[in-house]
């Protein structure tokens, strides 16, 4: 692996009640979280095919580190996303280079399938501060029911000189959705959408 990773964290949420409603069976997300060195930190350099690179091999890592943690098959996760948080003396272009151009095609390859863009987020910040990672259906954009969202934090990341770069896979939707729209049983899972 060519990433410098100080440490990863693996966070589970699992959802019992709502609102004094019990959630049967329970919601739970899951985020692997890696922090890394940023080697582009504190200069402008044109050529971003090293973090292009690590966000490939960091894609693969995290999401198994995430499905594991949930105790499922990959092809049984429903939602997933992606965040990065730079450290202050790196570029949001940075957490660009990391989530998109590479990193999709390993998620999908653990999940077994993933037609719908992987929802992502990026931003700046200092130690523990927090990332929203943003959540869809894996297969149907078009799912309410799992729009949603996982906010997660490192309380010694990022330092200046670091990214946080995150993963997030969940095994249903939000807990008691009722807003309407396309549900899971309506899903064709053909054009991401629908």
């Amino acid at each position: 692996m060519s990433a410098k990773i100080r440490k990863i964290v693996v966070v589970v949420e699992e959802t019992l009640t709502e609102m004094g409603r019990p959630v049967a069976p329970a919601t739970r997300r899951a985020a692997a979280i890696a922090v890394i060195e940023n080697p582009f930190a504190g200069r402008y350099v044109e050529d971003l095919s090293e973090l292009i690179a690590i966000g490939e091999e960091l894609g693969g890592l995290l999401t198994e580190k995430a499905v594991a943690a949930l105790g499922i098959e990959g092809s049984k996760a429903e939602s997933y996303g992606k965040a990065a948080l730079v450290g202050e003396n790196g570029e949001l272009e940075h957490a660009a280079a990391l989530l998109h151009p590479k990193m999709g095609a390993p998620v999908r390859k653990v999940l077994g399938k993933g037609a719908a863009l992987i929802p992502s987020s990026k931003r700046r910040g200092g130690l523990g501060a927090e990332l929203d990672i943003p959540l869809g259906h894996k297969d149907a954009a078009f799912v309410r029911s799992h729009f949603d969202g996982m906010q997660v934090s490192v309380g010694d990341a990022p330092r200046a000189g670091e990214i946080v770069v995150a993963v997030a896979v969940t095994d249903s939707g939000r807990p008691l959705p009722r807003v309407g729209g396309l549900t899971t049983a309506e899903i064709k899972g053909e054009d991401g959408l629908r």
